[in-house]
């Protein structure tokens, strides 16, 4: 059993994934705003790499069920009808919709992703679920890699502390669970830091949330356990 950890989705391939359990994790926030759609009641999250491609996936589907959310730099873009703000994902605004989704660094380390199996999507606030889940794919016996989107292309302390988390949780009680060095160094960073709060509010992502008047995003993400839905990716969809 093995779990590797990246600290960025940066050249991965399908094929570095085939045959084993993938969690992708961009806690700030593209992950936290895909669960939390999810469990309330929407249909199916897209995640597409870019904006363009965002709207071209949607053009090919039902106009009235279908919801184009985004941002680029933290803030919604124009056209879209939602950002990536967990926040708007009520049940009013998603329930019965498939949501097309492209944010900065999320859902380009989702379309990475793609080639493990399973592919599921962590955050803080599914956090006992997934370790669940992450657990049962060791089990299997399968080994996990842990892709954290990362912040522009460069490391993420929330995700990897995050990876950290799940990392330390799923461990107890294995046996022979070997880790890669980035592995090894997300699971220190669970002793240096000492909640969910000080590792997401005091990160770069939760300042640049916070120029945008977007505080409010980093506290909810903060908070574990909030779901029991572990999103699953398949077939470029997210139910």
């Amino acid at each position: 059993m093995r779990i590797d950890v990246h600290f960025t989705p940066l050249g991965l391939g399908a094929g570095d994934l085939a045959g084993r359990g993938v969690v992708v994790v961009d806690a700030l926030r593209a992950t936290t705003t895909i669960i939390t759609a999810l469990a309330n009641g929407a249909k199916a999250v897209i995640p597409a790499a870019t904006s363009e491609e965002a709207v071209r996936l949607a053009s090919n589907l039902e106009k009235d069920g279908v919801l184009l959310a985004g941002e680029r730099r933290s803030v919604r873009m124009e056209g879209f009808a939602l950002g990536n703000s967990p926040r708007e994902m009520v049940p009013a605004a998603v329930a019965g919709k498939t949501i097309v989704l492209a944010t900065t660094n999320g859902t380009p380390a989702l379309v990475a992703a793609q080639g493990g199996e399973p592919v599921l999507v962590g955050a803080p606030v599914n956090f006992k679920a997934l370790v669940e889940r992450a657990r049962a794919v060791l089990l299997a016996p399968r080994d996990l890699v842990i892709i954290c989107a990362g912040r522009e292309k460069q490391f993420a302390i929330e995700d990897a502390y995050t990876a950290g988390r799940v990392i330390k949780a799923v461990k107890k009680g294995l046996r022979k669970l070997a880790l890669n060095d980035a592995a090894r160094a997300a699971l220190a960073l669970t002793d240096e830091l000492t909640s969910w709060t000080e590792a997401l509010e005091g990160s770069e992502a939760a300042h640049q949330l916070g120029e945008v008047d977007l505080e409010e995003d980093v506290a909810f993400a903060a908070r574990p356990d909030r779901f029991g839905v572990v999103p699953t990716y398949a077939d470029r969809r997210i139910t």
